[in-house]
Order: structure tokens, then sequence, then C-alpha cells
């Protein structure tokens, strides 16, 4: 029995946990969901709830579409700039729903658990571009699951509000230059980031970058 409740974990036979929960980090249901939403104590991934406020989704916004394209590229960088200083990152994820439990959430996975802890203690005390961060440690370690599947090639008829994640990419060439950029710091270091001592708690007063 045991064995059976293990393999069907997260699933949509599981009867107990929420399975988009699981798969997503996140549930248009929130805390009205008839399942379970268990946070895990320690994981790769956190989780910055709507923390993108993407130019395209304001009715007000007067910005081009290579406009908004430059204003992304500037906050995928910044960010992913700044969360390489917790440790290895391997993948950023930017939500583009418009729907409520997704729109704006970054997921950002790291290759071990302790970077992934040190960014949430310490972002958790932080502010960016005027607004304060909230961090959590996320379930989702696969983005093939979490991802919809038909956001690209053949197109979701459900846009924004479909329920899987509609990742929005940065340009090819600011990819490009970002991987190089890891894999030369990554070498100049020298060292596994697996060694890296786990530095205190910030103080309760938020910082700005």
């Amino acid at each position: 029995m045991a064995n059976f409740l293990a393999s069907i974990f997260g699933t949509e036979q599981d009867k107990v946990n929420c399975s988009f929960y699981y798969k997503i980090g996140a549930c248009r249901h929130g805390d009205r969901c008839s399942r379970k939403h268990v946070k895990p104590s320690y994981s790769q991934t956190i989780l910055l709830p709507s923390m993108y406020q993407n130019p395209a989704h304001d009715p007000k916004s007067r910005l081009t579409p290579e406009q908004c394209m430059n204003h992304f590229d500037a906050f995928y960088e910044d960010l992913w700039c700044e969360l390489c200083k917790y440790g290895e990152l391997e993948e950023l994820v930017v939500c583009d729903n418009t729907n409520d439990h997704l729109v704006g959430n970054v997921y950002a996975r790291f290759k071990y658990e302790d970077s992934a802890a040190k960014a949430c203690d310490e972002l958790n005390a932080r502010w960016y571009a005027g607004r304060p961060i909230y961090c959590e440690l996320s379930p989702v370690t696969d983005f093939r699951e979490a991802c919809c599947r038909l956001n690209s090639g053949e197109g979701c008829v459900r846009g924004g509000f479909c329920n899987f994640i509609h990742r929005k990419n940065p340009t090819p060439e600011l990819d490009r230059d970002l991987t190089l950029s890891t894999k030369k710091w990554l070498k100049a270091r020298g060292r596994d980031e697996k060694s890296m001592s786990r530095s205190p708690s910030p103080e309760p007063t938020r910082k700005r970058y």
C-alpha cells in the first residue's frame, strides 16, 4: 500500500495531494483547493510569485513589441546575474500567463538545494523595482512537465489563461551571452558550488538592488 501511495503522489490519481501544485508550484484554487499543497522543506527551485510586471499585459502601456522585448531582456539579465550570486543557476523560467495564480511568476532552478535555500532566505529581505520580493521553495524540478507543450509550435487555444506555464524566453542573443558568461564565471571560481558555506540570515530590514 505504501509503495502504491508513493507511486501516485502528485499525480491525477492522488486524491489527497494537488497534482497541479506538485507539477507547477501554483494552483488556480489557491487555499480553497480541496487537495493539499505540500510546501517542500528543501528544493533546487525557488518561486518568486508575480515578480515580472509585463508591460504587454498593461492596457495603458504604449510600448511597441520591440520595446516590450527589450524591457523583458533587461529584467531577465538583471535577475539572472543577481541569482548567480547565490550559486550555480541551471534554469530561469518566467511565466507569460495572464491568469491570477501564474501571472508574472518567476522560477529559478539551482544546481544545489543549499543555493536555493540561501537565495530564498535572503531574497525575502529585499526589494525589486520598488516592490518587496516574496520568495518560496517550489516543488517544481522538471519544467518539461510544468510548461504547456502547445505553447510552442501548434499554439495553445487557452492562451494566457492556460493552467500550464507559458514560458517567456529572452532573445537568443541574450540567452547565449548569459550561458557563456556563466560558464566563464564557474571556470574562474575553480571550485564546486556545493562547497560554499551558507551565509548568515539577513537583518529584517529589506535591502534594495
